[in-house]
């Protein structure tokens, strides 16, 4: 029988795992099939963190507003202040409240003081 000259589409995307797990450690970075292993791990571990970074910066801006809302008034709350906003209908973000409430404390008061009007 005659030699069989392979392609090289198989060596071209070990490579490419490579080259993607070339920052691992150990066998993590040398062997082909534990590399492909912890490549899907670390994509669902991005994409898990993606998310759950959205949520911890939800969680802080919320704290801060609420923080900030019952520094100077006992009885309002963080959970007072959004529903009035939702009632008068003013579109202002946890986001932009939470930067508002700590670069500028007076206008968010100014903010819950026009809401409770």
């Amino acid at each position: 029988m005659t030699r069989i000259r392979r392609g090289y589409i198989a060596r071209r995307r070990r490579t490419k795992i490579r080259l993607f797990a070339s920052t691992f450690r150990g066998a993590h970075s040398r062997l082909t099939r534990t590399i492909t292993q912890q490549k899907m791990r670390a994509l669902v571990s991005t994409q898990r963190d993606r998310d759950r970074r959205k949520r911890d910066f939800r969680r802080l801006w919320i704290t801060r507003i609420n923080a900030v809302t019952r520094e100077n008034r006992v009885s309002y709350s963080y959970s007072r202040l959004i529903h009035d906003l939702y009632k008068k209908r003013l579109l202002l973000n946890r986001k932009i409240l939470a930067q508002i409430a700590i670069s500028n404390r007076n206008c968010l008061d100014t903010i819950s003081n026009e809401i409770l009007k």
